[in-house]
């Protein structure tokens, strides 16, 4: 699954990003220039409440 997050703009995004996935249990890769995150191993839900509760809001591009 692939999901756009127009608001992580850094590096320190990108490790927040990555920080939330993998507390739940996720591998995220991260494209930073593109401001998408490629998503393997959770449900959606699950995925989109973890970035919320990091205070990043996405949707599903794929």
């Amino acid at each position: 699954m692939i999901l756009s997050v127009p608001k992580m703009t850094c590096g320190h995004c990108k490790k927040a990003v990555e920080a939330a996935i993998e507390e739940v249990g996720g591998k995220a890769t991260v494209y930073l220039e593109d401001r998408e995150v490629e998503i393997s191993g959770l449900p959606e839900a699950t995925v989109l409440a973890a970035l919320k509760g990091a205070g990043y809001e996405a949707e599903v591009v794929e």
